[in-house]
């Protein structure tokens, strides 16, 4: 088991839900965290409250529809934290848009946050670990739905989480080419409390709902995922972990 203790994580996605759980995780173990999203409010509430903690946070507003906001969260992090060792691709979305009636507004939403932001991301926390020369780790929190399609409304965003699926082994085998320490994991859960649910459908109270017909996953228990790929030791590369409540079907 490696410690977290002084390493340098970016974590995307992260104002809300698993990416806020993700940031009090990688803090409470010790690592110095680059926090980006949209809402910077959420951003600087949760930088403070782990300040007084002790906890290094730096916050970094980010959209990940904007590829010179990406560069900038990675140059921050550098200028600030020193470096990035590891990446949490965490930014993602899902819209009811149908392949056979969906608005084209929402295909390019999800291409764009959940596998170009994505990528670009990768992008950056590669080369500047390999400038570095670290064994860095790059871990996507992708979905369930990157292994099944759960539903007629859904087929898009499964594909752009089948996409993240190919990405992670795609990058694998890159990083295994030119024989480069960075591992590179994907976790893929199911049902999860957090807003997810409302955006998907449009529908305020969606994710509540569901939360309220069967146990879920907590954010936190995505984070401790999170954490335990982290810590694996520097030959072990866990490559997806497909992460679902005990009451989910499909």
């Amino acid at each position: 088991m490696e410690s977290l203790v002084g390493r340098r994580i970016v974590v995307t996605g992260a104002s809300s839900g698993i990416g806020a759980a993700c940031v009090r995780a990688l803090a409470a173990a010790g690592a110095s965290v680059a926090a980006a999203a949209r809402r910077r409010e959420r951003l600087e509430v949760l930088a403070t409250d782990l300040a007084a903690k002790g906890s290094t946070v730096i916050v970094q507003p980010t959209d990940m529809r904007r590829e010179e906001e990406i560069v900038r969260l990675f140059a921050v992090a550098c200028e600030q934290l020193g470096g990035v060792d590891a990446l949490v691709n965490n930014a993602g979305l899902g819209r009811r848009a149908p392949l056979s009636a969906g608005p084209t507004a929402a295909w390019q939403e999800m291409l764009e946050v959940n596998v170009l932001g994505l990528a670009i991301a990768t992008r950056e926390a590669i080369q500047d670990m390999e400038r570095r020369g670290v064994g860095g780790h790059i871990v996507h929190v992708s979905s369930m739905a990157g292994h099944r399609v759960p539903g007629p409304d859904s087929g898009f965003y499964a594909g752009t989480k089948f996409a993240v699926r190919g990405l992670t082994e795609g990058l694998r085998q890159e990083l295994r080419a030119r024989q480069s320490p960075i591992r590179v994991t994907a976790i893929s859960p199911g049902y999860v409390d957090t807003e997810f649910a409302d955006v998907m459908t449009g529908t305020p109270g969606a994710s509540q709902a569901l939360a309220s017909r069967l146990t879920i996953l907590s954010p936190e228990d995505v984070a401790e995922a999170v954490v335990w790929v982290l810590t694996r030791p520097a030959h072990v590369e866990v490559h997806d972990v497909l992460l679902r409540p005990t009451a989910q079907k499909n």
